[in-house]
């Protein structure tokens, strides 16, 4: 195997800063609009429009466990989302008074555990191995938020607290603002799901550009591909989008930087911005010798219908309050959370040429702890969006990883990409971010070693003996933590 030090002298820093650039273009060009922008307003909707009541009601730290849990779950299961894409959401139910608990169920089982990424799963690796992410991701996720529930009992309440004076005063949910969440789900949703009647293009239009294929080819040997190793590539179309996308930041910061001061002509810019490049993303082009042409799939045609339905809730059922103060925690979030993003999809992508594709089958060709890590390790250095993660776990296969670590990696990929941990540090802190990383990794090498050890041959009873075996030094450190927490009690105050 070889070292890092050979890989180092084998590529230069231009090199390395090349991948890292084009990995983070060909991210926000095929990945960030449909799923991030939807995201990030449906984060404002939440906290800026929703009462705190409707969101403890079912998630808060009060709420039965029976409820709570199963809720966050269910909500997860529905959202085709990535790590990235998944922060936001978090972020606005933990933010308007959901327990850290079930907001970690929604935050861990989203990405790993939804409808899409489990069919998906079964289809291209195997049913078994879609039926042991489905079921571990869901008895992980609900333990590890009952863990951080327990560990961080205390300033759970004190967010509780700090919440209660932030929002109080609010009353009953305005029920435009519960369509307009619902039509901004659906915007999600649409945007993302794989379906026939979506992706199938209905029309299309030939656009006179002569030498269009041509710019295509500037920009493969801008943004080299390789699909083998999950890099993507920068179309002429996602080039457009990623221009679009900066004029959209910069119309947000002219508009939307100040608070209470939404409703001026940048704003108004920005959202047009919104609407233009959403439009653009859920069209298809290919460039051709003479022309461009235009695919407009049945996506367009949802997309178009989800965002008049959401402009004009906005613009007819909101009052100019309540628009200024959804437009404005929406533009807060982006503002705590995107730059991170951009930051860890620039690093992935650097570090992903410096993991070779020998050392996986050095590292996880057998079903050992060690390998199970390694198969955590990769990925979180190796991401992929939701749904990639599937052909990259096909190739790992291909070299030799053993299907427990195989099933480790499908855990941790879509929980603790780089990425993610910068974002969710914003919204938790360095030590309950860390805490949470700790357990995912845990509960995703549990998880590979169990199933591996079923691959292996292992019997059902030996693996349930281990099983609880840990699960009873697990009990154990945790009802010390409680003890703990009953007998040191702090003041509450807000943050």
């Amino acid at each position: 195997m070889g070292t890092l030090r050979n890989v180092l002298t084998d590529m230069n820093l231009l090199h390395l800063l090349q991948s890292g650039a084009g990995n983070l273009a060909a991210y926000l060009a095929a990945h960030v609009l449909l799923c991030l922008v939807p995201a990030f307003f449906i984060a404002g909707a939440l906290s800026a429009l929703v009462p705190k009541e409707s969101i403890t009601r079912f998630l808060g730290r009060h709420a039965p466990k029976y409820v709570s849990y199963p809720a966050a779950a269910a909500a997860g299961s529905v959202l085709a989302v990535c790590s990235c894409t998944i922060v936001p959401l978090f972020a606005g139910i933990h933010r308007k008074g959901a327990g850290i608990g079930p907001a970690i169920t929604f935050l861990f089982f989203a990405p790993a555990g939804n409808i899409l990424a489990l069919s998906y799963t079964g289809i291209a690796i195997g049913p078994d191995i879609a039926f042991a992410r489905l079921a571990l991701s869901l008895t992980f996720g609900i333990g590890i938020g009952m863990i951080m529930a327990l560990i961080f009992s205390r300033s759970d309440e004190a967010h509780d607290q700090a919440d209660d004076v932030a929002f109080a005063g609010h009353g009953r949910m305005n029920p435009a603002a519960l369509m307009l969440l619902a039509a901004l789900a659906a915007l999600l949703l649409a945007g993302t799901l794989k379906l026939d009647w979506l992706d199938r293009a209905w029309a299309s239009l030939a656009i006179p550009r002569a030498g269009s294929d041509g710019l295509q080819v500037w920009l493969d040997l801008a943004v080299p591909a390789d699909p083998a190793r999950g890099k993507e590539r920068l179309s002429l179309q996602g080039t457009v989008l990623i221009l679009l996308l900066g004029a959209i930041g910069f119309s947000a910061w002219m508009g939307l930087d100040r608070r209470g001061v939404a409703d001026n002509p940048w704003t108004r810019i920005h959202l047009g911005l919104v609407f233009v490049t959403l439009l653009v993303a859920a069209t298809r082009w290919t460039p051709g010798p003479s022309a461009l042409v235009v695919e407009l799939p049945g996506r367009l045609a949802a997309v178009s219908l989800l965002l008049a339905t959401a402009a004009w809730l906005g613009l007819r059922k909101l009052d100019g309050h309540e628009r200024q103060e959804w437009l404005w925690e929406s533009w807060r979030f982006v503002k705590q959370i995107f730059p991170l993003l951009l930051v860890g999809v620039f690093v992935v992508g650097v570090l992903r040429e410096l993991i070779r594709p020998e050392w996986i089958q050095a590292l996880a060709g057998t079903n050992t702890v060690i390998a199970n890590m390694a198969g955590v390790l990769f990925g979180v250095f190796m991401y992929f969006p939701t749904l990639v993660e599937v052909p990259i776990a096909n190739m790992f296969l291909d070299l030799g990883m053993h299907r427990g670590p195989l099933l480790a990696y499908l855990m941790a990929d879509p929980e603790l990409s780089l990425q993610s941990i910068l974002m969710i540090t914003v919204v938790l802190g360095r030590i309950r971010t860390w805490t949470y990383v700790g357990w995912v990794a845990v509960f995703s090498t549990l998880a590979g070693l169990i199933y591996g050890s079923w691959v292996d041959g292992a019997s059902v009873l030996a693996i349930g003996l281990l099983l609880a075996a840990f699960l009873g030094v697990l009990s154990g450190a945790l009802w010390l933590i409680a003890r703990w927490n009953g007998r040191n009690p702090v003041p509450l105050t807000p943050r």
